[in-house]
This record gives structure tokens, C-alpha cells and sequence, in this order.
């Protein structure tokens, strides 16, 4: 009887140590680096005030804090355009808030000077008056106004962005909340682009600028590799996400990032820390990339340099704003990806963890593409159409808008499919 009692005892023992499947997630450490990558003090994590390099080296320290047995850093250059100066804008004498009211296109340069503004009549366009109105003297050098997709849309306007056109530049309409972007910021172009909000600019007659761009050539930044060694080394798992930002929009403004992307970054922290704990049967890799918001710099350079044979990934999770709470979880796959899709939609079908798993086509717009360029089998996790969505690329993606309910059934999810596949 004594000796049952004391081997019933010595599996309690081990089983309380043993991470249970409601355990294996650490939620709490989670929210910690959440909250501290989107915090003042990393600045948006953009290229301007070294917040990026900042983030990573805080990373680093995370991976080796998290278990890993090796933790690498992959340095690699970018040019990239910044607004970290001046950034000022009055309508009819009104100041205007950066990042509530307008912001400008990342390729945009500086510009400083009152300006009167041309309101293009989208109602009842005609391209020819619009020539003819701003071929008059009182309109030269004018900033013209517009919807941001009805520009876009229609090819009348191209010649006005060229050099010798008379325009001054233009601000394009955006609904709020405003956006603001760095993936073509590896160049300047050669006129201005505001994008603000209608009711900002609605029946404005003229603008006061006063805005610094600051580009910056060769700006060095690197990603962040950990490694958990597995008992077997012929093949790996890969988890991936991007800690860079948006940054600084002018001297006071910054992009937190709370959902995009220190929720995936912060993901893949806490992944590394369970399988630190839990040896895995093959190697794991973990990879904060940088250069993500700039155009898939930091993922485009590993995908040339990596430090794993591209053959030997058996699958990569890339995690990409998963600071949501929409039940269907979307994601995108490539060709070589589709037969781990059909058993994450297994898993998803046994344990419930989402309504359903939303499968859309294959862009390049996050860090998973390069890798599926190469056909290495590989998936992005991306929660859309939350009620955090909203923020993304604006300044309210902040840790206090922050929405933690797709974590831990992304993080199960994920280790389940590592046990099957």
C-alpha cells in the first residue's frame, strides 16, 4: 500500500511539472513584451531614432532570457526615407495633428510654404476642366485635393506628378483613422503627397506646410535568430515574425505597433521559451526579422543568406498581427504549405480552436512570401476583421487598445501541428 501511495504521489509530482496543454502558453509574459515593444521608449520601432535597434537587442536578450541555445544577430543595410523633424500643417490658419488629421506618403520629401489648394470635383469629373483650371495663374504651384482611391484610379492624373508639371503636390483624402506607410520609402520622390482626412481639408482654400523628411542611405539593421536544438538535426521547424515598425511621424509622433507586430514578435518569444522547457524532436528556429514595414528587407535578405538550408524546413509559421479577437482565423499558404494547411484544419476541426480558418491568395505582404517564393512550406497567421484591425498603421495601435484572444488558441494550434506533422 505504501509503496502505491508513494508511486501515486511521484506522478502527481510530475505530472504538476509537466506543461499541460493550458500551460504551455505563458499569456502573462506574453502582454509583458507586448507592452514593452510598443512602449515610448523604442519609439515605434522605426529607422529614425534607432528604436528598431533597440527592439532587437532587447529581443536578444529575451531569446537568451527564454532558453535558447544559440542567438544569433544578421546584420544587413537599407535606404529608407524618415520624418523624425518638423512635421506642422495649418488649414485656413487651423492647426492640424499629425497622425490624427493627416500624415505624409513615406516617399514623400519635406516640404515647407503656404500653398493654395485645388478641391478636384469628383462628382462630375472632367479631366480637361481640371487641366484648364490649373493652368491658371492663381493655381500655380497649388496643391491639389483628392480622394486617395479615385487618384489612384484614374490615369488622368499621372501627368501632374511629373517634374515639370505646375502642381506643387498633392493631398489625397483618407478616411479616419489615417494611415501611414513604409513599404516604398526606399526612395524620394519629387513632389509632395499629405494624406489627410476629409473632414480636415473640406472647404479649405489654403495649407501652411512645414514638414522634414530625412532620408537615410546604408541605415544598418539585422535580424534576430535563436535556436532551440531538437534531438534530430536533418531537418527544422521555423517561427517567424517581424519586430519593426513604423516609427516616428515628426519629433513628437509615434506608431506603437501593439498588434502589428509586437504580437506576433512576442509569440514566437513565448514559443521559444516552451520548447526551451520541452525538447522538441527536430531544431527550432525562431526569427524576429527587422525591415518588414520598409518592403520584406530583413526576410529577403535571410531568404538569400540563410543560416539553415531552405530544403531543411519541414514548415514555417510566419506570425503576423494576431492582436485580434475575430473567430475565424485568416491565413495564407504556399503550394508546398497546402498539405500542413489540410492538418491545421484538422486540428482546428477536433479542438475548435477557431470558427474556421480562412485561406486567402498569396501576396507579398509579409515575411512569409520570400520563403514561399523559394517553395519552402510555409504559412502566414494574420487575425483580420477584429476589432483592433481598424488601428493597424495608425497611432492607435496601442498596448491599451491591445486584444490577447487569438494567442493562446495560435499558440496551441501551432504546437499541436508540431506534434502531428
Amino acid at each position: 500500500m505504501k509503496k502505491t501511495i508513494v508511486f501515486l504521489l511521484a506522478a502527481l509530482a510530475l505530472a504538476m511539472f509537466q506543461p499541460t496543454s493550458a500551460q504551455a502558453q505563458n499569456l502573462k509574459h506574453y502582454k509583458k513584451i507586448v507592452k514593452e515593444l510598443s512602449s515610448k521608449k523604442y519609439q515605434g520601432r522605426g529607422y529614425a531614432k534607432n528604436g528598431v535597434n533597440m527592439a532587437g537587442n532587447y529581443l536578444v536578450q529575451e531569446f537568451k532570457k527564454a532558453g535558447a541555445d544559440e542567438v544569433t544577430c544578421q546584420t544587413f543595410k537599407i535606404d529608407i526615407n524618415t520624418f523624425c523633424g518638423k512635421m506642422d500643417m495649418w488649414a485656413d490658419g487651423k492647426k492640424l495633428t499629425p497622425g490624427v488629421d493627416f500624415a505624409m506618403r513615406e516617399y514623400s520629401p519635406g516640404v515647407h510654404g503656404e500653398f493654395k489648394v485645388y478641391h478636384v470635383d469628383t462628382l462630375n469629373f472632367d479631366a480637361e476642366k481640371m487641366y484648364a483650371d490649373l493652368a491658371k495663374p492663381e493655381y500655380n504651384g497649388c496643391l491639389v485635393v483628392c480622394d486617395f482611391w479615385f487618384m489612384y484610379n484614374h490615369p488622368e492624373f499621372r501627368p501632374l506628378h511629373k517634374k515639370d508639371s505646375s502642381v506643387g503636390g498633392f493631398i489625397q483624402t483618407w478616411t479616419s483613422p489615417i494611415k501611414f506607410y513604409k513599404a516604398y520609402g526606399s526612395r524620394v520622390m519629387g513632389k509632395p503627397i499629405v494624406w489627410i482626412t476629409p473632414e480636415a481639408i473640406e472647404g479649405v482654400q489654403n495649407v501652411k506646410l512645414d514638414i522634414d523628411n530625412n532620408f537615410l542611405k546604408d541605415y544598418e539593421l539585422f535580424n534576430v535568430i535563436a535556436k532551440v536544438n531538437g534531438q534530430k538535426h536533418d531537418s527544422c521547424f521555423v517561427f517567424t515574425a517581424h519586430y519593426d515598425h513604423l516609427g516616428n511621424l515628426g519629433d513628437k509622433v509615434y506608431y506603437p505597433g501593439a498588434n502589428d507586430n509586437a504580437s506576433g514578435t512576442a509569440t514566437i518569444v513565448t514559443l521559444a521559451e516552451y520548447y526551451a522547457k520541452n525538447k522538441p524532436e527536430y531544431d527550432m528556429y525562431f526569427i524576429a526579422f527587422s525591415g518588414e514595414d520598409s518592403g520584406l528587407n530583413g526576410s529577403e535578405f535571410y531568404v538569400k543568406n540563410p543560416t539553415v538550408p531552405l530544403n531543411q524546413i519541414r514548415y514555417l509559421f510566419n506570425i503576423d498581427m494576431i492582436g485580434d479577437n475575430n473567430p475565424v482565423q485568416y491565413c495564407e499558404v504556399s503550394d508546398e504549405g497546402v498539405r500542413g494547411l489540410a492538418l491545421l484544419e484538422k486540428i482546428n476541426g477536433d479542438k475548435h480552436y477557431f470558427e474556421a480558418l480562412d485561406r486567402g491568395e498569396l501576396a507579398a505582404n509579409s515575411d512569409h512570401y520570400p520563403f514561399a517564393e523559394q517553395h519552402v512550406p510555409c504559412i502566414l497567421f494574420e487575425n483580420e476583421k477584429g476589432d483592433a484591425f481598424q488601428y493597424y498603421h495608425t497611432i492607435y495601435d496601442t498596448y491599451k487598445k491591445a486584444i490577447f484572444t487569438t494567442y493562446e488558441p495560435i499558440f496551441k494550434l501551432i504546437k499541436d501541428f508540431v506534434e502531428n506533422y
